[in-house]
């Protein structure tokens, strides 16, 4: 069960101008369930992207890929779920080039300006006729308020659907982001998302879009780990309507800027942080944040040898408060002139070592007490200089083992 996760309402996510969604029942891999999704763009949206770094990455994200570079206006997007069109070579590019070409042939586009997504089970090969069978049905069921189901539409071992949306006003003009992502296993940052993707019909700059969706990764599906490993599939998806009637937003320094980045920034982060709460058997949502260190990124290395450790992680699983093993994934993270004598760590309020030993007023009653929350913040004080860094991760139940044990049963 998601820890702290509720439901999405329907009424809650704000439709976005400019934007439809179909979402039907394709049969790709199992009976009865909503598994093809169609997003439908009217001209003038404005696209941008983040995909995996896993070499390995699926055929969906090599077309992606090369359709955004291509420059042409993306029109489409067409999302499946069941199979994820991985590790299937020459063949499985051909079958989603061939679900792109049947989606522009419905709506009159160029095959570059469709976007294809699919997640599920690698190595297995793509349906292609059963999704474009399902195409028709889905452009004829898109509605601008298909959000949550979307949402439910794009989910596999997911317990709970993830969507938000917030309104921000721009020049006195009402303005939408609203999001969907889906995930529970195989998430690790590089990008740590599964599918992830967030609309607004604010007006901005077409050459802001590139590093908007890079900035937004990074703060958001950048800093959060499940498991440790990194999908085949990730994807990102970041898209502008263009229809809000406010002026064109060129300078995220501006006061509009600020607003909308803010905005753009919560729903983003709301997804990536709900993705860790509904980890696979996660029964804990835990925040681990690394002060004190020379820079970022080495805060973001010891921050994830944390949240990496499988001996840190089933030890909140059982509210065990064995927190050597913290102070052990610290020394490994990799940063050879460490200096353990300036190391203090927290949870919570608790302080547990201070410069690199138990503290003296620690009991482990405290930290006990504290392990048996549903959340948990572990904070780590390296004592190198200024810089820090959070990313969010959960335990490992014995459910995480059954549920990836009978993933393809």
């Amino acid at each position: 069960m998601a820890v702290n996760l509720l439901p999405p309402q329907a009424g809650d996510l704000h439709p976005v101008a400019g934007l439809r969604i179909g979402v039907v029942e394709a049969g790709v891999r199992k009976a009865n369930r909503k598994d093809l999704t169609v997003f439908l763009l009217d001209p003038g949206a404005a696209v941008a992207g983040v995909f995996t770094q896993n070499r390995f990455c699926a055929a969906p994200v090599q077309l992606c890929r090369s359709h955004l570079a291509s420059g042409q206006a993306i029109r489409a997007l067409v999302i499946n779920t069941g199979v994820a069109n991985a590790g299937t070579g020459a063949q499985g590019l051909l079958d989603a080039q061939a679900v792109c070409t049947a989606l522009a042939q419905h709506l009159h586009i160029n095959p570059q300006q469709v976007l294809p997504f699919s997640t599920g089970v690698i190595m297995e090969p793509l349906p292609h006729e059963r999704i474009v069978a399902g195409l028709p049905a889905a452009i004829a069921a898109a509605q601008a308020d298909h959000w949550l189901q979307a949402s439910h539409g794009i989910m596999t071992t997911d317990t709970v659907a993830k969507a938000f949306s917030v309104q921000v006003m721009l020049s006195g003009v009402p303005v939408t982001v609203t999001g969907i992502s889906k995930g529970a296993g195989m998430i690790r940052p590089n990008m740590a998302t599964m599918l992830g993707f967030v609309a607004t019909d604010a007006c901005i700059a077409p050459g802001l879009m590139d590093a908007l969706a890079h900035d937004l990764a990074e703060a958001s599906f950048n800093r959060i780990t499940v498991d440790g490993d990194t999908s085949t599939n990730d994807s990102f998806i970041v898209m502008a309507t263009q229809q809000a009637k406010h002026p064109t937003v060129t300078d995220w320094s501006s006061t509009d800027g600020q607003a909308l980045r803010s905005a753009l920034m919560q729903v983003s982060r709301q997804l990536a942080q709900a993705i860790v709460r509904d980890g696979e058997g996660a029964t804990k949502f835990i925040t681990v944040t690394v002060e004190g260190g020379r820079d970022a990124a080495e805060c973001r290395q010891v921050a994830y040898a944390i949240g990496h450790s499988p001996l840190v992680k089933t030890a909140f699983f059982a509210s065990d408060p064995n927190l050597g093993r913290i102070l052990a994934a610290v020394g490994y993270a990799g940063i050879a002139d460490l200096d353990q004598a300036h190391i203090d760590l927290y949870l919570d309020d608790v302080q547990v070592a201070v410069n690199g030993g138990r503290s003296p007023s620690y009991q482990e009653a405290d930290g006990q007490r504290i392990m048996q929350q549903s959340e948990i913040t572990v904070r780590v004080v390296l004592g190198r200089g200024q810089a820090t860094d959070t990313v969010w991760t959960c335990d490992f139940s014995h459910e995480y083992v059954t549920i990836n044990a009978d993933y393809r049963s």
